[in-house]
């Protein structure tokens, strides 16, 4: 059963983002998180911006992170997992 994550973010509701397939969650930058899909010869890249984090700080990806160990562990049925961000996440993208 495939799983999401539904994170909110603002002026937008809440967007549900896939929580499969993931090879790498990475704190890119103090404004966003980059979740990488897919194999080596197509990979897609998810990037989530939100409100600043301090330098050196993996907060943010310790959230997208922790939400997609939580979603993997609850059963079956339960395809979707509410994130609580621990800053504003004002959009995500996938290229």
């Amino acid at each position: 059963m495939a799983k999401f994550l539904s994170i909110p973010v603002t002026n937008e509701g809440n967007q549900l983002v896939s929580a499969d397939d993931i090879k790498i969650i990475k704190q890119a930058s103090t404004t966003t998180v980059t979740v990488v899909y897919g194999g080596a010869a197509a990979q897609d890249v998810l990037t989530i911006t939100h409100a600043a984090v301090a330098a050196g700080s993996e907060d943010m990806r310790d959230v997208i992170q922790n939400a997609v160990v939580d979603a993997h562990q609850s059963v079956w049925h339960n395809v979707v997992t509410n994130v609580v961000p621990s800053k504003a996440v004002s959009g995500i993208v996938i290229a």
